[in-house]
C-alpha cells in the first residue's frame, strides 16, 4: 500500500505581487464564481527549490534546470587546457544526451545549448564531465543510445528531481514521475488586484521652472490568505532516490519547512513580502489523497479572514472524513494563532512518513 503525506497550508500575504502574469499583474483564478488571487504551482515549486531549507538542508543533492550543460562541459574542458573550439565540439557531443542542440545562428559559432530545459542531477553532471574528459583525450564517442545510458540515470540522489519529476522528450526512459504534487495557491476569499500610480523624484533636478516628477508609472498588487496543498507519494520518493530512505526523510523535512516559509520573489524589493504559514494541517496514511479546496468554493468572509479560513478548512476535512471514512491515519497541526503545534513538530511528522514505506 502506498503511503501519502498531505500538507494543507494557510498563509496570509501582505500587499505584494509575488507571481505576475504577462501584463505584470498578480495572477488570478475564478473559484466558486468569485475572483481569487493565485500563485502558480511552478512559481511555488521554484521557491521551494531555491529556499534555504532546500539549498542548505539538501546541499549536494539538488539538480539544475538548464539549457547550458553543454557550456558547463565546454568551460570545464577549457580550464583543463583544451582548445575552445575542440572543447565545444566535445561538449555538444556529450550534451546531446540531455536533449537536442540548438541550430547555429547564421554567421555565428554554435554555443553548446539544448533546445529545452533539462533537469540534471549532480551525479549525471559528474558522468557528463567524466565522459567529456575521455572524449577530449581521444576516446570515440559512443552511439546515442549508449551515450544516454552512460550519462543519464532513472534514479539517483537528486531530491528535487525525485520530488518534482522531469520530462526528457528524447530519452523518455530516463524521465522521472514526480513524487510530489503541488497545487496552485489561491485566496480563500474573493480578492482583486489593485493598481498603484507612483512617481519618482529626480534628485538632480533643482530648477524651479522644471518642477514635477522625474518618472511616472503604474504597478499592480494584491493581498489575501492563500490556501496551498501538497501531496507526497512517499513510496515513489524513496524509489526515485534509489532506495535512500534517510535522504527521502531529509527531503520531507526540507519540503515541510520550505512550504511554510518560502515564497515566490516577484517584486519582493518593492513589497518586502516574507510571509509565514499561519496554519498547517499534515496528514499521513494509505488512503487516497484529497485536497480541501472545496472548503473555499464559497468565499470566506468576515473581519478575520484567517480564522474563517481555518474553520472552513477543518470543517471540510471533518465532512469528508464522515462521508468517505478517515482520509488519514495520523494528523499533525500547527496553528500559530491558537498557539498549537510548531514547525519542528510538522517537520518531524513529515520525516516519520518515510518509516511507513514498506521495504522492497
Amino acid at each position: 500500500m502506498t503511503t501519502f503525506l498531505q500538507l494543507h497550508l494557510l498563509t496570509p500575504y501582505p500587499p505584494s505581487n509575488p507571481n505576475r502574469d504577462d501584463q505584470g499583474r498578480p495572477k488570478a483564478a475564478m473559484l466558486g464564481g468569485a475572483q481569487r488571487l493565485r500563485l502558480s504551482s511552478q512559481s511555488v515549486k521554484r521557491a521551494l527549490r531555491m529556499s534555504p531549507a532546500f539549498q542548505m538542508g539538501l546541499k549536494g543533492h539538488l539538480g539544475d534546470r538548464t539549457k547550458l550543460l553543454g557550456e558547463v562541459v565546454r568551460d570545464h574542458l577549457v580550464k583543463q587546457g583544451q582548445e575552445p573550439a575542440e572543447a565545444r565540439k566535445v561538449a555538444e557531443a556529450v550534451a546531446v544526451a540531455f536533449g537536442k542542440m540548438e541550430a547555429p545562428p547564421k554567421d555565428q559559432p554554435l554555443e553548446a545549448r539544448q533546445t529545452t530545459l533539462a533537469f540534471v542531477s549532480p551525479q549525471e553532471r559528474g558522468f557528463a564531465l567524466e565522459l567529456a574528459e575521455k572524449l577530449a583525450a581521444g576516446a570515440k564517442a559512443p552511439p546515442e543510445k549508449e551515450l544516454r545510458q552512460t550519462v543519464l540515470r532513472s534514479a539517483d540522489g537528486a531530491v528535487d528531481i525525485a520530488m518534482f519529476g522531469r520530462m526528457l522528450a528524447d530519452a523518455k526512459e530516463f524521465s522521472r514521475e514526480a513524487a510530489v504534487q503541488v497545487s496552485h495557491a489561491i485566496t480563500t476569499h474573493a480578492a482583486l488586484a489593485e493598481d498603484d500610480w507612483f512617481s519618482a523624484v529626480d534628485d538632480l533636478k533643482t530648477r524651479e521652472d522644471d518642477s514635477g516628477a522625474g518618472h511616472l508609472g503604474e504597478h499592480a498588487f494584491g493581498s489575501g490568505v492563500y490556501y496551498l496543498y501538497a501531496c507526497v507519494n512517499c513510496d515513489l520518493l524513496v524509489e526515485n532516490l534509489a532506495g535512500d530512505r534517510e535522504l527521502a526523510a531529509r527531503g520531507l523535512e526540507a519540503l515541510a519547512e520550505a512550504l511554510a516559509t518560502a515564497t515566490p520573489r516577484g517584486k519582493q524589493n518593492s513589497h518586502a513580502h516574507h510571509p509565514r504559514a499561519m496554519f498547517i494541517r499534515a496528514e499521513v496514511g494509505p488512503q487516497a489523497p484529497r485536497d480541501l479546496t472545496g472548503a473555499f468554493f464559497t468565499p470566506v468572509k468576515g473581519a478575520d479572514l484567517l480564522a474563517a479560513s481555518v474553520t472552513a478548512l477543518d470543517g471540510m476535512a471533518e465532512k469528508l472524513d464522515r462521508a468517505y471514512g478517515p482520509c488519514h491515519e495520523a494528523v499533525e497541526v500547527m496553528d500559530v494563532t491558537a498557539g498549537q503545534g510548531t514547525l519542528s513538530g510538522i517537520k518531524s511528522f513529515a520525516r516519520a512518513a518515510v518509516e511507513r514505506v514498506a521495504h522492497a
